[in-house]
Parts: structure tokens; sequence; C-alpha cells
């Protein structure tokens, strides 16, 4: 028989339970130390590695502190600065141009719904997501690669979504199966999952935690 949502609320409350016991340090992997500053390096995370990201983002934060310092900042500077992440053209002029409008829309200050942030140029519903629930502590479901794969293994998003990646509906799929107070957690653990154990190839299955509350039919053999 399908699983009714009152039963995936209840195994995804046991996943929940177990992943945050095999993963108590879970947390977005970006270095940052206010919401502008994670703002920023979640723009310059994309189609590159958090640990490289990490490594550029000190002398940026360094020299501009404000949405007003990157706005006015030459664009010439930011290239030369976010260059190691790759795509540093395209992310020079996200960051500048979001900065731009927070300054223009906000008076400098980061908006606290996604509606507003994803409105910002450079800044899709993942990146917004990331900034309120882990920079304010607002509950909110971000569907990374990780999170979007981890989740249609556990069967808490469904296959259709999933293949075609739909996140906006990957999203909305996990609100409903998990208590609201956990979004931002429930989140956490399941990339940090899918990054050490539910991994794109070859998934360790013999080691997971949850490995009895999921259905995917190829797990790997012990």
């Amino acid at each position: 028989m399908p699983e009714t949502l009152d039963e995936k609320k209840r195994r995804a409350r046991e996943i929940l339970k177990r992943l945050d016991k095999h993963y108590p340090d879970a947390r977005v992997l970006l270095d940052y130390s206010n919401p502008l500053e994670l703002l920023v390096a979640t723009i310059l995370a994309a189609q590159c590695t958090d640990a490289r990201v990490n490594e550029t983002t000190p002398e940026a934060f360094a020299q501009f502190r404000t949405a007003k310092d990157y706005a006015g900042a030459p664009l010439e500077d930011l290239e030369k600065l976010f260059k190691p992440t790759g795509f540093f053209r395209q992310k020079a002029k996200a960051v500048r141009n979001c900065c731009a409008a927070l300054v223009e829309r906000h008076g400098g200050e980061i908006p606290r719904t996604v509606e507003e942030l994803s409105s910002l140029p450079g800044v899709g519903r993942k990146t917004a997501n990331v900034v309120l629930g882990n920079a304010f502590g607002i509950p909110s479901i971000i569907v990374d690669t990780h999170v979007l794969r981890v989740s249609g293994r556990l069967g808490l998003a469904s296959p259709h979504n999933v293949e075609h990646k739909y996140a906006d509906k990957i999203e909305q799929e996990l609100m409903e199966a998990c208590p609201k107070p956990q979004w931002t957690r429930f989140s956490n653990l399941l990339s940090f999952h899918g990054r050490r154990i539910c991994i794109a190839g070859r998934p360790r299955c013999p080691i997971c935690p949850v490995n009895s509350l999921c259905p995917y039919p190829n797990k790997t053999k012990a």
C-alpha cells in the first residue's frame, strides 16, 4: 500500500532523530559572521566547493563590510577576488547587482522573507533559504543537490519531482513531512548525509543509520 502522509511524517521524524544523533555537527559549511557574508558566500558557492569559497572569502569580507561597499566596488576588483571560485565574472556581477538592490530596496539590510530575498539579482530560492535558515534562524527547507538526491532515495520526495529536479516542489514535500521548527536542521542533516554516506555514485548503505527506514531499491549490498 502507498505510504500515507501521516506514515511519512512519522518516518521523517525518525529519520531526523537518527541523523541528528549521527551528525551532531551538521551545519552549513560556508564560513560567515553575519547574514551579508553568508549571502555573498552562497552566491559564490554556485558550481564551486564550499572549501574553495571559504579560502576565497576572508579577503573579500575584510575589504567589503556592507552592501554599499560591494555595490560601489569596481567590477574588476570583485572579479579578481572571486576568480578562484570559477565563473568569476558572472559572480562578480551577481554580487554587485544584488548588493546594489539591497541598498536601493532595503537600505542595505538583508530582508527576512524568501520572497524579498529571492527577488534580488543573483539570488534564487535555495540561496534565500540558506540565509533565512542559517543566518536568521527562520525555519527553511534548503534543497541543494544532496538534499534533492537523498530525499528522493528516502522516499520523502516523489520520483517525478526528483527526476525533473523540481526543487520548489521537493521543498513543499519536505515541509509537509517534517515539523516546521526542524526544517533548517533537517535540511542540513540531509545535506551532510548526502556528502558522507548517501553519496551520488555508490551509496554506503551498509553503514547508513537510516537504512531500515529507506525504501531505495538500489541499495549497496554489504
